[in-house]
């Protein structure tokens, strides 16, 4: 029997990754050392409060049964996260956990697309940004965000006819790959404009902890009016280590909030007790492990771009998130070939920028997930290639 797929599996081919992982497997059987700066999975551990609230809810049987829903203490602990680090003031019902972000932006849509309605997305752009809304049937719309204009969508520029048709945005600042921040005074434009053009704004939060040279990390709802229009994915996978865990939320409109967690209830049984037990001790412990962690993502940040400029290639600093944004060395026109000869010469793996849109080809992102020391080892090791000259 030949067996015929789903044509939209043609879209989710492994590609570059897959050709990346055997490679760098390949290496690594032959001896040579790889420093893998390309996935970004945090290397440093939950806090120990962390490990024992989910350790001690494991031990009981009662919390193996299906959780149905939130537990009462988590959702008061995201409430409480919001209002102090945030300033934001949210109501039980504005708030709903997701099995991490990638899944809640991945199905979102199913309850805000028809076949035909279109969702804008950037470019370049984390891919679950395109995909999640594709299986809706959606068309799906880039935005552009370019250096010339701060990686920040032109708002003014986009068509009116398409706007018309357009059920909702996608944005998420600081911003995975290009690790920028947006200012206040674009969140302060973007939320009007929604409303006036009755778009839907969903906001990926994930980086706010994580975000360099004094500047602070927000939550569009903090926006006068953003709950009119607009809905934040929060993730602990990032601020907290959480990472397999897979523990997110979503918070804003009352209304999508109520329609997704309706949705949720026909595809998921609720997240395991223990976990959510976790959860509530990483968002009502002290901070000051996430401050500590920010300022070592700083040091490794520096360790990376300040040392690549040392050696002669031009990488702009990275404002947030754990990964640093490169334009490829001039001589290079494919970053795709690019990022096999790094690997082949020096043993540094990182992600070809064509991964994450059309507007990311001759761009590559590193993630900033390896000790200082080691990141001086793969900085010292791109010297020796001899690849930026």
């Amino acid at each position: 029997m030949e067996i015929q797929f789903a044509d939209r599996m043609k879209d989710y081919e492994e590609g570059i990754f897959q050709v990346l992982n055997e490679k760098k497997t390949q290496m690594e059987q032959q001896g040579h050392k790889i420093y893998n700066l390309s996935v970004g999975t945090p290397d440093f551990p939950p806090q120990q409060h962390v490990m024992e609230a989910v350790l001690q809810a494991a031990k009981k049987p009662e919390n193996y049964k299906y959780a149905l829903a939130d537990i009462p203490e988590l959702i008061e602990a995201v409430i409480g996260r919001y209002r102090v680090r945030y300033g934001v003031e949210l109501a039980k019902d504005e708030v709903m956990s997701v099995y991490g972000s990638q899944e809640g932006i991945a199905h979102i849509c199913m309850t805000l697309c028809n076949p035909g309605d279109c969702v804008l997305v950037p470019d370049p752009g984390y891919p679950i940004f395109g995909i999640g809304p594709s299986l809706t049937g959606a068309q799906i719309v880039t935005y552009a965000l370019t250096e010339e204009n701060g990686y920040l969508p032109d708002l003014d520029s986009m068509d009116e006819q398409m706007l018309s048709k357009v059920k909702c945005m996608i944005e998420s600042y600081p911003l995975n790959p290009v690790c920028k921040t947006a200012p206040d005074s674009f969140y302060e434009k973007l939320v009007p404009w929604a409303a006036a053009h009755q778009i839907i704004l969903i906001h990926d939060n994930a980086y706010s902890d994580i975000i360099y040279d004094g500047r602070e990390g927000k939550s569009i709802l903090r926006i006068p009016g953003a709950k009119e229009v607009a809905v934040e994915f929060y993730s602990l996978s990032k601020s907290f280590n959480y990472t397999g865990a897979r523990m997110s939320f979503l918070a804003g409109n009352r209304e999508i909030v109520a329609n997704f967690k309706r949705f949720r209830s026909q595809i998921d049984y609720g997240t395991f007790l223990p976990v959510q037990y976790g959860a509530v001790a990483a968002l009502t412990g002290s901070d000051q492990m996430v401050k500590e962690q920010c300022a070592e993502y700083q040091r490794r940040r520096d360790a990376l771009c300040g040392g690549l400029r040392k050696i002669g290639w031009q990488i702009e600093d990275s404002e947030g998130t754990m990964f640093a944004w490169a334009r490829i060395p001039e001589k290079y026109d494919d970053d795709v070939e690019f990022v096999m000869e790094l690997l082949e010469k020096t043993g540094v793996l990182c992600t070809p920028g064509s991964s994450f849109g059309s507007l990311g080809r001759g761009h590559v992102r590193f993630a900033l997930t390896m000790p200082v020391e080691k990141i001086e080892e793969a900085v010292a090791a791109i010297a020796r290639a001899n690849m930026l000259a």
